[in-house]
């Protein structure tokens, strides 16, 4: 279920999943991607790209960023969303922030 930021605001969080590697992140990306575009055989890469998948427009990538930030229990900065080019650019600032916490 896909939050709007204020309601993420005013939720109480549930457990946030573990996630170990940057293998298992892009795995969550994968499922995350699968999910917004409603594409089950969908497959990225770190190099992967929106240009790359059809369907990834602005409205999925808010969803992606949106559920990204509920799956992995972080935030981001509309200059952090804006700097993102590549799967690999959120799956390390992912890594960063769950470092940090």
């Amino acid at each position: 279920m896909l939050l709007t930021p204020a309601a993420r605001a005013r939720s109480v969080p549930l457990a946030v999943p573990q996630v170990a590697s940057g293998g298992d992140v892009l795995a969550e990306l994968t499922e995350i991607l699968r999910s917004v575009l409603d594409d089950p055989a969908l497959t990225v890469t770190r190099d992967t790209v929106a240009e790359d998948v059809p369907g990834w427009d602005s409205m999925a990538h808010i969803a992606l960023v949106v559920e990204a930030e509920c799956r992995f229990g972080i935030t981001f900065q509309a200059a952090e969303i804006e700097a993102l080019q590549r799967v690999g650019d959120l799956l390390r600032l992912i890594e960063a922030k769950r470092a940090a916490a």
